[in-house]
C-alpha cells in the first residue's frame, strides 16, 4: 500500500513554476528520503500534502484520502515537524509538548519523559528563552511522544548538534521497527544514507531520480586505492576509469561500478599487494545532480 501516492503534480506562484509534473510514492513501513538542495520543491511538496498549499494540477493521495479536502481527518492520522519551528514563548517546553499533543489526541508521559531525557531537554525553561536547536527538540519530542501512521518530516534536524542528531535517527528507526512510515526531508546526505530504504532526488521542481539505495549507488562510481608490484601502465586507458593519480607503485582512481571486473582483470597480473574499495555515498550522487547549481550558488 502507498501511504503517499502523488501523480504529475505541478504548484505555481504566479509565473514561477516550483513543482513541474512530479511522481512519488511512499510505502507503508518505510523510511523514504526525499532530498535536494534548498529551493528545489521538497517543503512546497510537503506542504501540498498537509493540506496548507492547494496544488496547481496532478493526483495527491495522502493515507487514502485528499490532503487538501480531507486535512482535519488526515492530519490525526499523522504527524508533522517542520525544519524551523515557532513556539509560544511564554509557555515551557513542556507545556508545549503537552499542548501539542493534547491536539493531536494525547500522548504518552512516560515516552515523554524518556524522550526529554534522551535529548536532553529542560522543559521547565520557556520557550522563548531556547535555541533553534532546543526549540527543534521540542517539536521532536512532542512528535515522537505521540501515536501516528505518518510522521512527516521536513528538514527535522535543523540546528541539532551531532551527538543530537544520532538520537533522531534511533528514533525514526524506533518508529519504523513499530510499523510506520517515515518520509523524510533532507539536505544532510549522511542523515538520509543512515535511515532511509529509498529516496527520491528533486532538482528544479523535478524528480530526477527514484529508487533504493543500493540502486542509487550503483549510478556513481567507487573510489580504488591499489598498490601493485608492477607498473599499471595500461590503467588510464581503461574506459570507465577516471582521475587516475599515482605515487610510485600506488594508484587511486575512480572507476564505474559496469568496469570494476574491467579493472580487477587487469590489476591481477601485476600483483596487488593491497587494495581498498570505497562505495560511491549519496554525496557523490547528490554532486553528480547538482554540481553545476553548487558551483553557481556556492553550496547548498
Amino acid at each position: 500500500m502507498n501511504v503517499v501516492d502523488i501523480q504529475k503534480l505541478t504548484k505555481s506562484f504566479g509565473t514561477t513554476q516550483a513543482l513541474k509534473g512530479i511522481d512519488l510514492t511512499v510505502q507503508q513501513g518505510e523510511v523514504h528520503g526525499f532530498i535536494g538542495p534548498n529551493g528545489a520543491g521538497k517543503s512546497t511538496t510537503i506542504r501540498i500534502l498537509l493540506g496548507i498549499l492547494r496544488k496547481t494540477s496532478g493526483k495527491v493521495t495522502l493515507l487514502g484520502g485528499d490532503p487538501w479536502q480531507d486535512s482535519v481527518e488526515l492530519h490525526r492520522r499523522l504527524l508533522y515537524v517542520p525544519g524551523d519551528v515557532t513556539l509560544w514563548p511564554d509557555l515551557s517546553g513542556g507545556e508545549t509538548i503537552d499542548l501539542l499533543g493534547r491536539l493531536h489526541g494525547g500522548l504518552d508521559i512516560s515516552r515523554k519523559k524518556q524522550l526529554l531525557e534522551r535529548f536532553q531537554l529542560d522543559p521547565t525553561k520557556k520557550s522563548g528563552t531556547y535555541s533553534k536547536g532546543n526549540r527543534q527538540k521540542v517539536a521532536l519530542v512532542a512528535a515522537f511522544s505521540c501515536e501516528a501512521e505518518l510522521y512527516l518530516l521536513d528538514e527535522p534536524t535543523s540546528g541539532l548538534d551531532p551527538l543530537m542528531e544520532v538520537i533522531f535517527q534511533e528514533c525514526v528507526a524506533e518508529v519504523k521497527k513499530a510499523g510506520k512510515t517515515v518520509l523524510l526531508s533532507s539536505h544532510i546526505l549522511s542523515e538520509v544514507e543512515t535511515l532511509c530504504d529509498r529516496v527520491s532526488i528533486i532538482r528544479q521542481g523535478k524528480i530526477v531520480e527514484s529508487g533504493t539505495m543500493s540502486q542509487l549507488r550503483h549510478l556513481t562510481r567507487t573510489t580504488v586505492t591499489v598498490e601493485t608490484d608492477s607498473t599499471a601502465i595500461e590503467l588510464e586507458k581503461l574506459s570507465g576509469v577516471y582521475d587516475l593519480s599515482r605515487k610510485g607503485l600506488k594508484y587511486r582512481f575512480s572507476v564505474d561500478s559496469n568496469s570494476m571486473t574491467k579493472v580487477l582483470e587487469a590489476l591481477l597480473p601485476l600483483g596487488i599487494r593491497s587494495l581498498t574499495a570505497e562505495p560511491p555515498s549519496l554525496e557523490e550522487l547528490f554532486m553528480r545532480h547538482y554540481g553545476d547549481d553548487l558551483q553557481e550558488k556556492g553550496g547548498v
